[in-house]
Parts: C-alpha cells; sequence; structure tokens
C-alpha cells in the first residue's frame, strides 16, 4: 500500500511541530505532499526539510486533487469556516482542536461532511495517553468500588500575551487546553449521558481578554462528580488525577500513578449502632490495604510523540480500513456542548480594539 498523501494548513507550532513531525516519523504510512503558510519562512524551512509543495494560500493548496487528507492546523477561529471549503473542494479531512466554539457549528460540519461524502475527524490525541488509559484501567477493574469523585486538574504557572489570549480568536484555556482535559473527563463521567456542568472562570496572568483559570463541575444522576480545573496561576501543581472511590483512591500525574484499596471480604463486619460507644470515641478498623504503581517507561516519557503516533495509527485505519476512530464526531460534539455551556455561564467582557 502506498503511503496516504498529506496536506497541511498552517505551519505553526501546530502544523509544523506536531502534524508535520508525527507524519515524517510515520513514513511507512504517510508522505507530506504539500503545505501552506502565509509566512516565508516556514514555507521554505517545509520544502528544505521534507522536500514537499508549499502554498502561501491555503487555498492554492485546497485545489490539488491528488491528496489523500488535509489536515487543518490553521489558528481556531479559522477551523470552521476552512474546514467547510475543504469539504466543498473534495478533501477528507483532519481538524485541529479546538474544532469549534459552539455545538451547532460541529452539527453543521458533521452535515455538510456528509452531504459531500467526506471523511472528517479530529486531532484528539489525549485519548491515548498511557497515565490516562491505566488510570482508566483500574476505575474499570472495581477494585476502587463505586467512584465518588474524580479530580482533574491541568495546572501551571504561565503569563501569556500572544493571539491565543483573545476571544475573537476563540482562545483561552478552556478551549485551548480544555479538549484534552475535557475528553478525558466525560470518559471517567460517561459518554452516553450529557453532564450538568457548573462552571467558574478568572482572567488572571493573561494580557488578553479570555480566560486564564477555569474551576468546571460535572455531575448527574448515578455519576461520579468530576471536579477539573485549568489554571495559568496555579504555582505549586499537585496531581493530575485525585479519584475518590467507596473502597479506595488512586493519585497521581502524567509520569506516576499510585492507588490503594481493600477487598471487602478481608475487612471487619460492621453493623450499623445507634447507641453512644462505651469508649467515647470515633469508629475504628484497621484494612488491610493493597496498593499498586504505575511509572511511565522511557517511550511514554515522550508523551506528545506517544499519543500522537498512535493518533496517526488509528486515523490510518480509519481512512483505509474504515475502523472505527478512537475519539467520535459525537464525543467532540459533548465537549464542545460543555464548553459552550461554561461561556454561557461566564461570559467576559472583551478588549476594546483600541487597547489590543
Amino acid at each position: 500500500m502506498n503511503p496516504l498523501r498529506i496536506g497541511i494548513l498552517g505551519q505553526g507550532r501546530s502544523g509544523w511541530s506536531i502534524h508535520a513531525h508525527l507524519v515524517r516519523q510515520l513514513p511507512e504510512l504517510f508522505t507530506l505532499a504539500a503545505v501552506a503558510d502565509p509566512m516565508r519562512e516556514r514555507r521554505e524551512e517545509a520544502v528544505r526539510e521534507t522536500g514537499c509543495a508549499a502554498y502561501a494560500d491555503y487555498r492554492g493548496l485546497l485545489k490539488r486533487d491528488d491528496l489523500d487528507l488535509v489536515v487543518n492546523a490553521l489558528a481556531s477561529h479559522l477551523h470552521v469556516p476552512v474546514t467547510k471549503e475543504a469539504f466543498r473542494a473534495g478533501h477528507a479531512v483532519l481538524c485541529e482542536k479546538p474544532l469549534a466554539r459552539r455545538a451547532k457549528d460541529v452539527d453543521d460540519l458533521v452535515r455538510l461532511a456528509k452531504k459531500e461524502n467526506r471523511f472528517f475527524a479530529v486531532f484528539q490525541q489525549s485519548r491515548f495517553a498511557p497515565y490516562f488509559r491505566k488510570a482508566r484501567e483500574i476505575v474499570e477493574s472495581g477494585v476502587l468500588g463505586r467512584v465518588v469523585m474524580l479530580k482533574i486538574a491541568f495546572n501551571g504557572f504561565a503569563r501569556r500575551w500572544d493571539w491565543q489570549t483573545l476571544q475573537e480568536n476563540m482562545a483561552g484555556n478552556l478551549l485551548n487546553t480544555g479538549p484534552h482535559p475535557l475528553d478525558q473527563a466525560l470518559q471517567f463521567f460517561g459518554a452516553d449521558q450529557m453532564p450538568k456542568v457548573f462552571c467558574l472562570m478568572d482572567r488572571a496572568n493573561t494580557l488578553g481578554d479570555a480566560e486564564d483559570h477555569v474551576k468546571m463541575i460535572l455531575h448527574g444522576k448515578g455519576r461520579p462528580t468530576v471536579d477539573l480545573e485549568i489554571s495559568s496561576c496555579c504555582a505549586y501543581p499537585l496531581y493530575t488525577y485525585q479519584i475518590y472511590g467507596t473502597r479506595g483512591g488512586l493519585t497521581g500525574n502524567t509520569q506516576h500513578l499510585e492507588w490503594k484499596y481493600f477487598a471487602p471480604k478481608e475487612a471487619p463486619k460492621q453493623r450499623l449502632r445507634r447507641r453512644p460507644t462505651e469508649a467515647r470515641a470515633y469508629c475504628g478498623e484497621k484494612l488491610l490495604w493493597h496498593t499498586g504503581v504505575w511509572d511511565a517507561t522511557a517511550e511514554e516519557k515522550n508523551l506528545f510523540d506517544y499519543m500522537g503516533l498512535r493518533f496517526y495509527r488509528n486515523l490510518h485505519a480509519a481512512l483505509t480500513r474504515r475502523a472505527p476512530l478512537e475519539v467520535s464526531l459525537a464525543q467532540v460534539r459533548q465537549q464542545i456542548a460543555v464548553i459552550e455551556e461554561c461561556h454561557r455561564q461566564c461570559p467576559l467582557p472583551r478588549l476594546s480594539a483600541r487597547r489590543k
């Protein structure tokens, strides 16, 4: 089988450092045939490094009829309109996240892809994160009992003043970073049900008008409560996951997880007492704790390549063998619907043009 021919719109951090980088590591599956970027030095670098064709205007690339897939890695606010252009020009499309600002925009894209009979996928590689898969494995094994709460924190301390801090560019932590932890959160919550959403946002260290601090609570009947933070003003990040279960819990980050649990058959028998205790003390018992530890391998520590290469292999299988995508369009729509609700609850004023 010949490698699939890829065209990439945009040669910024995402288009060059992620997508072109990943495609070049899988020469048996893909070849980089063309790129588009308005910056001459970026085009020249791509041509020099890969031998691909290069266009100053993405519309020139879309006129080609020899591409198996177009990657839309343009600025976020161009994801919806340019993806539509690519569909109408006859291309299969992989679009970067965030796909859209509103769930209605996702619906419009899905309808157009079906009408034009085009393949459509969204780059959501965090589903392949090894720490997420391990934590999910532990939860689904049942050893922690019923999961009561999950805390997910994608936190750090950073000040930003670039285009991804402006609402007009579909920016902010929730749209820039949020699709990664939110996708994981919804998998833990259960993607078959739309959660109830409570959200608070703030602008802390950004010079733009989009948020850089987000606190989100997802909840629903019969589902665990999910506490999600995405903050750029956390100088002491403590964990990526904290999972509370009725038989134990899990904690850790992208490199290290540990968990402990007790087996009900090994636990002391209990019975409810309505009378005061003779010892004038709280209840006490000794539980036999079982423990586990996971540490990322050397390959897994190279997290972006680990996730991205697995995503692209899944993408190739979907394009060539109609294998199911790991992250479905319906799941992406659910993420966008949650993000849209968060923005509805927390509207932030925009900067005037004079202050930009």
